[in-house]
């Protein structure tokens, strides 16, 4: 006698959840206190932060815009594929330029993937303040350029999904807030 192979329905619906900000927003700080309330919750939770990224999947590019670009396209594709197969992606990317943020999120309506545009709108001075990589403080040392917010432009999203300001919102507050986006849009 033959077994029909089981197959399920149930598939938790899989979601990319773009955190984009200036440098020292909170953008990882939130993505990770977020993947673990989702995992607690029994979540399968990815997170594809920008720096490791570009240690293994985008080493070799600089931060022209074309390499910038490149980068975010990068970035773009692997979370739609991890999304696209049940996954919650958890992405805490600057992204600065709308067009490519624009074009990842085509790509995922394209394919019928769940995209949200979180913008953590935290003021420059605050960000500059906690410079959590040192890179303000070395930009205004002349150490390095094209930083993004400084001598780089930051575009700041029109219409996101959900605006957070981390230094008028704790960390409990934004991962809250995150949650309710994403009840809403029935991906818990």
């Amino acid at each position: 006698m033959r077994v029909a192979p089981v197959t399920t329905s149930l598939r938790t619906a899989g979601a990319t959840v773009w955190l984009t900000g200036l440098p020292s927003a909170g953008k990882t700080t939130l993505a990770f206190a977020l993947a673990d309330q989702l995992r607690a919750s029994g979540r399968d939770v990815e997170i594809l932060d920008g720096d490791e990224i570009r240690t293994y999947l985008s080493a070799g590019l600089g931060f022209s815009r074309e390499d910038r670009d490149t980068h975010v396209r990068r970035i773009g594709y692997v979370a739609e594929l991890l999304a696209r197969h049940g996954v919650l992606v958890l992405v805490p990317v600057i992204a600065p330029y709308a067009d490519t943020r624009d074009e990842v999120r085509a790509r995922h309506a394209a394919q019928g993937t769940p995209h949200l545009q979180v913008h953590l709108s935290t003021p420059v001075e605050v960000c500059a303040d906690r410079d959590v990589k040192g890179l303000y403080a070395k930009a205004a040392r002349g150490e390095i350029s094209h930083m993004t917010g400084i001598d780089d432009p930051y575009e700041v999203p029109a219409d996101p999904d959900l605006r957070l300001d981390t230094s008028t919102h704790d960390l409990q507050g934004s991962v809250s807030a995150l949650l309710d986006l994403l009840a809403g849009r029935n991906l818990l």
